[in-house]
């Protein structure tokens, strides 16, 4: 299986990963099916929430980091959970010291039925981030202007969902992120709501930069087997944008020309 995009790396604030493939780490079945997933996905990096895992039980919460520093891979820490901007601030700088990382996976959420992000106040928190050394990348919805904003204080990716959290419906404004992705020029990385991989190979092929995937593998019967299908199809996606697809035509085209063909005449 061909995952690593060697003459197509991924490039986020200047640093180059071998994946578009990012995975969460929560809601496995066992560290040792997450582990087996990690190894065959070859993801770019891996999300973990500070908050979630410190609530854990010391034992179970040491064992996952010593899981994470094992697999070496980088880790991207999120502020899951965090409801207001001084508490997203205070979980990215406690996320910093504990992993030694500027990478933050921004989450402000605003609305916990749809765990929609707080647009109204994401972007101060963004901007705040970036002016204290971190590299942001922010949870955000499909909205161009929001995502403009973000760009404007100095993110230099976005995140913009498919549909809410866990739901695995796809791309639920396929016109709002083909024009968000036709707008801007950073990368673009789709977080949330992806079920199936080919709604991650329909947005590689739209051209978003990568997928950041969780529920889709974590809960899947076979997460080890998904986790290689998402990378097969996040590849086959990426493969597909750079290589041009065809135009769609109204009517049917022959695939193979007509002119010059003998015509057998039965008497």
């Amino acid at each position: 299986m061909q995952t690593e995009t060697t003459n197509d790396p991924l490039v986020l604030y200047g640093e180059t990963f071998h994946s578009r493939l990012l995975l969460g780490t929560s809601r496995y079945p066992s560290p040792a099916v997450l582990e087996a997933a990690v190894k065959l996905a070859k993801p770019a990096m891996l999300t973990a929430s500070l908050r979630r895992q410190t609530a854990a039980p010391q034992e179970s919460s040491n064992s996952f980091w010593n899981l994470l520093r094992a697999l070496n891979v980088p880790v991207l820490p999120n502020t899951a959970g965090c409801h207001s901007i001084q508490e997203a601030i205070t979980t990215a700088q406690m996320a910093r010291e504990v992993f030694e990382t500027p990478w933050i996976k921004l989450e402000l959420i605003g609305d916990d039925y749809t765990l929609q992000p707080d647009t109204l106040n994401l972007v101060e928190a963004a901007d705040w981030l970036i002016k204290n050394g971190f590299k942001v990348l922010p949870y955000c919805t499909e909205d161009l202007v929001l995502c403009q904003r973000l760009v404007d204080v100095g993110c230099q990716a976005v995140m913009p969902w498919a549909a809410p959290i866990g739901t695995g419906k796809g791309p639920i404004n396929p016109y709002a992120m083909r024009v968000l992705r036709e707008r801007l020029d950073v990368p673009m990385i789709v977080d949330a709501g992806l079920g199936r991989p080919s709604h991650a190979c329909q947005v590689m092929e739209w051209g978003f930069d990568g997928v950041l995937l969780n529920t889709a593998v974590a809960l899947a019967q076979e997460p080890v087997v998904m986790a290689g299908a998402f990378a097969a199809a996040t590849q086959a996606g990426r493969d597909a944008f750079r290589s041009g697809t065809m135009a769609e035509q109204e009517s049917a085209q022959p695939s193979t020309p007509v002119l010059g063909t003998p015509f057998w005449h039965h008497t």
